[in-house]
């Protein structure tokens, strides 16, 4: 079993995101995990992520706050407490919390192709 604390989560990355700061939990430098990681993403109020879409699945599950995804073909959705979907891959999606709290969600992805995850 591989445990990661809160306090010890880190920081990472991600691309095309803004008032947004992402924790690692699981996968990738945080544990060994093969086929999928785990995030945390902390929206700001104002935050999200531009329109865009990758080869992955993914699915998020809001925590606290609300979220707005806003497909590519411009269908909105609010996400509150509780609430989880699920994008396919190739699925053009936005993110912004319109809201004045602090929103938290869990991202939950495959690797990349070819990612090597490194010795188990």
């Amino acid at each position: 079993m591989q445990i990661t604390r809160f306090e010890d989560a880190k920081p990472y990355d991600a691309p095309k995101h803004y008032n947004m700061l992402g924790l690692r939990l699981q996968g990738f430098d945080a544990s060994l995990s093969e086929n999928f990681w785990v995030g945390l993403s902390q929206f700001l109020p104002g935050g999200g992520a531009e329109m865009d879409s990758s080869p992955l699945e993914k699915v998020y599950i809001v925590l606290s706050g609300e979220i707005t995804i806003t497909l590519g073909n411009g269908e909105e959705t609010i996400l509150k407490a509780q609430d989880s979907c699920f994008l396919a891959p190739n699925e053009a999606r936005a993110i912004e919390n319109r809201s004045n709290t602090t929103a938290h969600m869990y991202v939950i992805m495959n690797y990349p192709k070819g990612y090597d995850h490194g010795p188990a």
